[in-house]
């Protein structure tokens, strides 16, 4: 039985290449992505660390730049394209075999309960290989004297803290993660069917290639901005926790306060997320194009009604 979205090519034929092809492109296009846009997440995460000093997005750069100088920007990338390439490999890889794998155990169900699922099972491992990397990139972008990098900044977690210190971020990484990753995957494959079904009102293998990577460039661009919003309470959390603005979930909560939760950075969120996304799926579908494969996202059958006629 086929699951969600199989056409010819993918995971029926190549149940270990094609797993594989989508695990690899998910980790390039993930670290690249996110590595491009560290000077954005270094002003995001010192808006959530520093809210008194920083207090708009202007403010913060202007301050980091004359401070601290250009190289502020680049703090954290290592940590970006090692951690968030490992995300990435999890993330879109497991996603895949898990959406295979419960399309044929759950059958005749809503295929949003199937990505929801498949999703949320892919980003439960894929937080765990994140988490080390997110600690160390937060402290280096918002404390410029713990240390320079990755490098440097692996050994002084671990002498100092541990495991903890290293995991002391997981559950908040997952109450932001996992809500963002099912929302987006399932806002991504519905805009797609969307975006096939009612604006090019053809099948997909009847565009060009071209075309299908302009869908999959919408398809990202909402799923990135809808994923945004979900989670944004939940990545001012990690950043407090990571930091030590507060030693517990409660306190980080009581500490921010409610509102700030949902509005606390999240202008620089959706513009740092929404393009990342957009860059993400967009890679990770010429990968797979230029290895011979389908770009991402189930259609629906389109109905004759639906067809443009000649």
């Amino acid at each position: 039985m086929k699951g969600i979205g199989e056409e010819k090519g993918t995971s029926e034929e190549l149940p270990l290449g094609y797993y594989g092809f989508c695990a690899i492109g998910g980790m390039l296009s993930a670290g690249a992505s996110h590595v491009a846009i560290t000077p954005l997440d270094v002003l995001k995460v010192n808006m959530q660390v520093h809210p008194i000093k920083y207090q708009s997005i202007g403010t913060c750069f202007t301050s980091l730049l004359r401070e601290e100088g250009p190289s502020a920007f680049w703090r954290g990338w290592a940590g970006k394209f090692f951690g968030y390439g490992m995300q990435g490999a999890c993330r879109f890889g497991l996603y895949e075999y898990f959406k295979k794998v419960y399309s044929d155990v759950l059958v005749d169900q809503n295929k949003s309960l199937i990505f929801f699922v498949s999703s949320a099972s892919a980003e439960v491992i894929a937080n765990v290989a994140l988490c080390p990397f997110e600690a160390i990139k937060v402290r280096v972008q918002a404390q410029p004297h713990f240390a320079k990098g990755l490098a440097d900044g692996f050994p002084k977690l671990y002498m100092t803290e541990g495991v903890r210190g290293l995991y002391r971020g997981l559950i908040p990484l997952w109450g932001r993660n996992l809500p963002f990753s099912m929302v987006m995957f399932s806002t991504f494959e519905h805009s797609v069917d969307l975006l096939y079904r009612k604006i090019m009102q053809r099948r997909k293998e009847d565009c060009s290639k071209v075309q299908q990577l302009g869908v999959t460039c919408l398809a990202g661009y909402a799923a990135g901005s809808v994923g945004s919003i979900i989670s944004n309470p939940a990545d001012n959390i990690v950043a407090s926790l990571n930091n030590k603005k507060a030693n517990s979930l409660k306190e980080a909560v009581r500490r921010i306060g409610l509102v700030n939760l949902f509005t606390r950075s999240l202008p620089i969120r959706i513009l740092l997320v929404g393009p990342v996304v957009t860059m993400q799926w967009f890679f990770y579908d010429v990968i797979k194009v230029l290895n011979g494969l389908p770009t991402s996202g189930h259609v629906s059958k389109i109905d004759k009604a639906e067809k443009i006629h000649s």
